[in-house]
């Protein structure tokens, strides 16, 4: 299932919106993180350098097969052997990775989809217990030049909420601001 509300722009246009090196080390992710899963994996904006950071696979998810196809020719352009592309509907039927097998989940700019409770617990499945969902979002201010329609923009003690309401995730610190437009949230997978 298509999540609402989004639609890409041109792809230029949408690596201005981010400091993506700036977001990464904000969020922690280094060589510290194996395997890790990103949900939405666009235009490969973020994917590529994440797998470039972490010492394992990125296993990257996209509904849209030309974002798949984007992130490969990135990918490859960059001569990563370490990400794993996958056309998937992880909304419908998971990420199909075995329980509790990833150092973390990304999940950037997407929790504004009709169930962001249902895709939380599918990543904090699987997560390893001590791992992390990490998420950004964009903030919640009509002045962002981007982003959902506030009506299903999510704040970030929304985010909280859901998370908690998994019973496996934790908030890891407060929210973390990504300037110019984001804000970021660390989930730890608690221990059984």
């Amino acid at each position: 299932m298509k999540l609402r509300d989004s639609g890409m722009p041109e792809e230029q246009y949408w690596e201005t919106l981010f400091d993506v090196p700036s977001v990464i080390d904000a969020l922690g992710i280094d060589s510290r993180l194996r395997d890790v899963a990103e949900f939405g994996c666009g235009f490969g904006t973020f994917s590529i350098p994440v797998a470039q950071r972490i010492s394992g696979r990125l296993l990257a998810f996209d509904i849209e097969p030309s974002m798949i196809a984007r992130t490969r020719e990135r990918a490859t352009a960059a001569s990563l052997s370490n990400v794993v592309l996958r056309e998937c509907d992880v909304m419908e039927y998971g990420f199909g990775l075995p329980v509790e097998s990833l150092d973390a989940v990304l999940l950037f700019n997407i929790l504004h989809c009709e169930s962001p409770d249902r895709l939380l617990r599918h990543a904090s499945r699987v997560v390893r217990p001590g791992g992390h969902v990490l998420v950004i979002h964009w903030q919640y201010d009509p002045r962002t030049p981007r982003g959902p329609d506030l009506s299903i923009r999510p704040r970030p003690e929304q985010v909280s909420a859901w998370a908690q309401d998994t019973g496996e995730l934790c908030a890891e610190e407060g929210m973390i601001d990504l300037p110019p437009w984001h804000y970021g949230l660390k989930f730890v997978r608690l221990r059984n």
